[in-house]
C-alpha cells in the first residue's frame, strides 16, 4: 500500500480558493489510481473527483463540476485538487485516497486513506 499526506487546506471567504495536495510514498505512485473524497459535520463521506494513472481520464462529481479540478504529478508521488469559486457548502474534511491501477468513485474501492485536511468556507 501507499502512504498517504495532504496539506493546503484552510480557512477560504466564498468565491475563493484553494489547493490541496498528496503526496504519496513509495515508488510506484504511478501505477495507483487517485481520488479526493470530502466529509462534512453530520455528513457521510462523499466523492469529489478521481484520476487514472498518467492523469489522462478524470472523473468529477457533479456538484464539483467546473469548479474542482484534479491532477497529479508523477514525478512528484504527488496528487492535487484546485478548488474554485468555493461555497460554504464545500466546508468538509478532505481526504485523498489511493487504489491500484483502475479509477473509481466508491469510496470502498480504495485501500489506502490519508488522514484528511480540514478546509473551511465562510461565507
Amino acid at each position: 500500500q501507499v502512504q498517504l499526506v495532504e496539506s493546503g487546506g484552510g480557512l477560504v471567504q466564498a468565491g475563493g480558493s484553494l489547493r490541496l495536495s498528496c503526496a504519496a510514498s513509495g515508488r510506484s505512485f504511478r501505477n495507483y489510481a487517485m481520488g479526493w473524497f470530502r466529509q462534512a459535520p453530520g455528513k457521510e463521506r462523499e466523492f469529489v473527483a478521481t484520476i487514472s494513472l498518467n492523469g489522462g481520464h478524470t472523473v468529477y462529481a457533479d456538484s464539483m463540476k467546473g469548479r474542482f479540478t484534479i491532477s497529479r504529478d508523477n514525478a512528484k508521488n504527488t496528487v492535487y485538487l484546485q478548488m474554485n469559486s468555493l461555497k460554504p457548502e464545500d466546508t468538509a474534511v478532505y481526504y485523498c485516497a489511493a487504489r491500484p491501477f483502475t479509477i473509481a468513485t466508491d469510496e470502498a474501492d480504495f485501500g489506502s486513506w490519508g488522514q484528511g485536511t480540514q478546509v473551511t468556507v465562510s461565507s
